[in-house]
């Protein structure tokens, strides 16, 4: 068929003697005037939708509709938006790969040719998840996290290799070259593409990781979604969302001597949740944004979930033109991006007045100050000098108030700790370990023979005070310079590395009990923190290279020593830790620390010298260098002429191209040992990792009327939950405690402790992950009666209530799950402000469908875990004005019935029936957040995975 907007189509110039084509929004802006004032961000967009206007999935109307933008229009039409391609990370992209393998074996089952079922845009899943934190402080922790990490996943690892035979269009970069949003700003991002007919368009995607926004400072569309939202993007279907608020935000000014991207990104994300900007677009301009270098950008946009918005974007420019090409981009590729954007008129950061906001917030970029943000929550950000502060005043709050409900005469005890042997806490490598395996080395110029010569002479070694061990309350356990948010950003790390060198000068030592390590962004961090001989100094204080991967920020920090567990626990201690990541939520880092900082790399440093939150470096010295003298913050902290004179290293174009071109081979490594098994379908061989989703069990290519009835009847109450309740909270990632259901499990199945790893590793495995659903450690049912001291219990427990009455019986959430749904009992939740915050995390939604629950009852939801609750067949249903379940005065006795719209029109209203143990009943609306048409579709259907399968299938 013809297109409808065929006269768009227009040819540019790239270079001298080559050109394209391309979908013309200056043609069209003939047709609609305005289209020039939108936000950079929704124009972009506006491409796609105009390029892919097929007449079935993607109409004119819907071209018309965003190119009239307004913006303070109220917001009722979805975008049909087609992305280029697809990022995933390993714990969110194995299970979406068994999910993949599943609908070929659903397919085989029908009859049906399974290699209909194949991505239709590139997929790249990058390995950055499974390395953890067992070996620190030490020149071989790397090599020995490697082998660990590769004894552990081989099975995940073998599944991965099948996946990357079975479909053409996907792609793994293996473990060991970075975290997946700094690979995709390095290596994978191409700026545009070029598609049939020479056409030419724009880089935009969605990845199953939240910080995928990380990618908006350089110009690309692209945020995170869970699991199954991406399944559907890469199967052909658009990322449906509702036309957006764009909010701008105008920087000012120039940073402060002294103040760091992480400063900067606290602030704006403290400002940024102050305004309320969840599922809007965030779009920087002004003469500051002008002047932030493109590491800064992404610094600030990969944070956007820690804010709210959906994108923190920043508008290609010459920064982004000068980052492509000191990345290792070819010079058609960097002459294609300009040369596209330029011609789109798409190029250059706007200035106040040039474009129109739903809403605009300022910041002058010099009221920025030294800052760390914690101890619970991002948000919450705290300026350096007065930390301790805080911490001391929080120490004795309740909960409700971010607390840590401690007697406040107890905030000085300190403990003494028998131990013989840190910082490094071995960990046993088993005879499974390949012998032959080789040291997992940067085969760079930063490992010439006669600089790494170089580096070992002037590296004696990690330096510890040698002292009597013991431990209190604020002391920092661990301190790890980690995280893609900030070590993709030389000029952070650089600075980290400059602190670290002026503190070994100056004497200053880490005490013994600090965990420290240093897990980079990418392979090319190490490289020029070798180039720039400051990785030594790092090396001496305990900050060796631990491995290439999101460790401790995504909780894979590995354990302390037993020690030190015991001490915490038996006398109750609030330690802390201080880390250069994105996210700090209860029990994330580690279950037993209490308190979690984000900080930029040098903090981190200083405050691994400090040893405890409760000194303020502001007023008090960081510690006592040679001679016993006092050595101050000001002393040791880099100027920025310092850090300037050394980020010639950073962008080095040969160093990018010879590293990411070892992502396609790389013999004699880990990763090439590794075999998989061949076939368009997956055998699904025992495994504890791996096996075939119970999803399309029942699979036909009919819709059932009962795949996913619309009233719930007579259901009970599995939890009552209070505010911020997270998806670590109701999935975790990290350890799996032997008591739980899902440690039971694994040791029915002879899987010993040592080798549980961790829930994030074993997301390809149902059995596992529904016994971990709302399994935090730290997550509170208030259903459960206060303790006398009014302190709540913790961990993933609720009250039972059989069919017969009697006395509740308290149990885990898991086991109370498999008696209901054995009585064909349904189950819903209720939940406060913000249900779902934190990462992309599908097995939130997954395993809250697989316990039974049909709908979950919240003031407000995460925009990404909301989807995905819709994508499970989960009704999500929001209070109304001031209503909530504590204003019901709900105890969990009662029986509820949920009745929403027959027709289940979008946002409609929904009556909630409460049934009280008396009989008592009341009634109230709450609104059906099934957003949009299409999700409507997906509930219809029983979710958003059978009604692709069936889709792709009848094609």
């Amino acid at each position: 068929m013809t297109h409808a907007f065929a006269h768009t189509v227009r040819p540019f110039k790239i270079s001298q003697g080559k050109s394209g084509q391309l979908f013309s929004l200056p043609a069209l802006a003939e047709e609609f005037p305005n289209l020039q004032r939108l936000p950079v961000s929704l124009r972009i967009v506006l491409e796609s939708v105009l390029r892919n206007c097929d007449g079935l999935k993607i109409s004119p109307d819907h071209v018309r509709q965003l190119a009239n933008w307004q913006p303070n229009a109220s917001r009722t039409e979805e975008i049909p938006f087609v992305v280029a391609r697809v990022v995933l990370q390993d714990f969110t992209g194995v299970p979406l790969l068994a999910d993949l393998a599943a609908m070929r074996s659903a397919a085989a089952r029908l009859g049906k040719k399974p290699s209909a079922i194949e991505p239709l845009v590139p997929v790249d899943l990058v390995v950055d998840h499974s390395i953890m934190v067992d070996h620190y402080g030490t020149r071989d922790a790397l090599d020995l996290n490697m082998k660990l990490e590769f004894q552990r996943n081989r099975e995940r690892y073998e599944f991965m290799k099948w996946g990357m035979q079975a479909f053409q269009t996907f792609g793994v970069v293996p473990p060991g070259f970075g975290i997946v949003h700094q690979v995709n700003l390095e290596y994978l991002a191409r700026g545009v593409h070029k598609g049939a007919g020479d056409t030419y368009y724009p880089d935009t995607l969605v990845g199953t990781d939240s910080h995928t926004t990380m990618i908006n400072g350089v110009g690309v569309v692209g945020w995170g979604v869970g699991g199954i939202e991406g399944e559907a993007a890469m199967l052909g279907q658009p990322v449906y969302f509702l036309t957006p608020d764009v909010v701008g935000f105008e920087l000012t000014g120039r940073l402060r001597e002294g103040c760091t991207a992480t400063d900067l990104v606290l602030t704006i994300t403290e400002i940024l949740r102050r305004h309320k900007v969840v599922g809007k677009f965030v779009e920087f301009f002004g003469e500051g944004t002008r002047t932030l270098a493109v590491p800064d950008r992404a610094t600030i946009g990969n944070m956007a979930p820690e804010y709210g918005a959906t994108m923190g974007f920043f508008p290609v420019d010459e920064k982004t033109i000068e980052y492509f090409t000191g990345t290792g981009r070819s010079k058609e590729e960097v002459a294609a991006l300009e040369a596209y954007f330029k011609a789109q008129k798409l190029f250059g950061v706007p200035l106040a007045g040039e474009v129109d906001y739903s809403q605009v917030v300022r910041l002058d970029l010099g009221d920025v100050a030294p800052s760390l943000s914690g101890p619970k929550r991002p948000q919450d950000r705290i300026e350096i000098g007065h930390l301790a502060k805080q911490f001391t005043s929080l120490f004795s709050k309740p909960p409700a108030e971010n607390g840590f409900n401690q007697p406040a005469e107890t905030l000085l005890t300190r403990v003494l700790v028998d131990i013989e042997a840190l910082p490094d806490v071995k960990v046993p490598v088993t005879p499974d370990t390949p012998a032959a395996a080789p040291r997992f080395e940067l085969e760079m110029e930063a490992n010439k023979p006669s600089r790494r010569a170089a580096i070992a002479e002037a590296d004696p070694g990690p330096q510890h005070v040698q002292e009597d061990l013991n431990i209190g309350n604020g002391d920092v356990l661990i301190a790890a310079i980690t995280s893609c948010t900030n070590t993709s950003n030389p000029s952070v790390m650089v600075a980290a590395g400059l602190l670290a060198k002026k503190a070994v000068q100056a004497g200053l030592k880490v005490r013994p009990h600090v965990k420290t390590s240093l897990s980079p962004g990418s392979r090319i961090v190490t490289d020029y923190l070798v180039k720039s001989d400051l990785l030594p100094y790092l090396e001496q204080l305990g900050f060796t290279v631990a491995g290439y991967g999101c460790m401790t920020c995504i909780g894979n920090s590995g354990d302390l020593a037993p020690e030190i567990n015991e001490a915490i626990s038996k006398n109750d201690l609030v330690c802390a830790s201080v880390l250069s990541g994105n996210r700090n939520f209860e029990a994330r880092i580690h279950p037993n620390i209490k308190a979690n900082f984000l900080a930029s790399p040098p903090l981190v440093v200083a405050y691994a010298l400090a040893g405890t939150v409760l000194r303020d470096l502001m007023t008090e010295p960081v510690g006592k260098g040679h001679g016993g003298k006092d050595v101050w913050l000001g002393d040791i902290w880099p100027t920025s002429d310092e850090i300037h004179a050394l980020m010639k290293y950073a962008l080095n174009g040969k160093a990018y191209q010879s590293n990411y071109a070892k992502v396609k081979s790389d013999p004699g490594t880990l990763w090439e040992r590794i075999e998989g098994v061949t076939g368009e379908t997956y055998a699904w061989p025992p495994s504890t990792y791996i096996a075939e989703p119970p999803f399309f069990d029942r699979f036909g290519m009919a819709r059932e009327t009962t795949a996913a009835p619309e009233r719930v009847t007579g259901a009970r109450v599995m939890a009552l939950f209070g505010d911020s309740i997270t998806t670590d909270h109701i999935s975790p990632a990290g350890n799996i405690k032997e008591s739980s259901p899902a440690g039971r499990y694994l040791k029915e199945q002879g899987v010993s402790k040592l080798d549980f790893n961790s829930y994030g590793s074993r997301r390809g495995n149902h059995e596992v992950m529904m016994r971990g659903t709302f399994a935090n450690v730290r997550i509170k049912n208030l259903m459960l009666p206060a303790r006398p001291d009014g302190s709540r219990v913790e961990g993933g427990l609720t009250l039972y209530r059989g069919e017969g009455g009697g006395q509740p019986e308290e149990m885990s959430i898991y086991d109370a799950a498999m008696r209901y749904m054995a009585q064909g009992r349904p189950t819903v939740i209720f939940a406060g402000e913000e249900y779902g915050t934190g990462s992309s995390r599908d097995w939130a939604a997954k395993g809250t469908q697989l316990l039974g629950i049909r709908a979950v009852i919240a003031r407000s939801f995460e925009r990404i875990h909301r989807s995905n609750l819709v994508g499970m067949g989960v009704l999500p249903l929001q209070f109304k004005g001031a209503d909530s379940w504590q204003s019901l005065q709900l105890d969990g006795s009662e029986r509820v019935d949920v009745e929403p719209d027959a027709s289940l029109r979008p946002m409609s209203d929904a009556r909630l029936v409460i049934t009280r143990a008396d009989g008592s009943r009341r009634e109230l609306t709450v609104t059906l957040r099934i957003d949009t048409p299409i999700e409507v579709e997906y509930y219809r259907h029983g979710g958003i995975l059978p009604f692709v399968l069936r889709q792709l299938l009848a094609q």
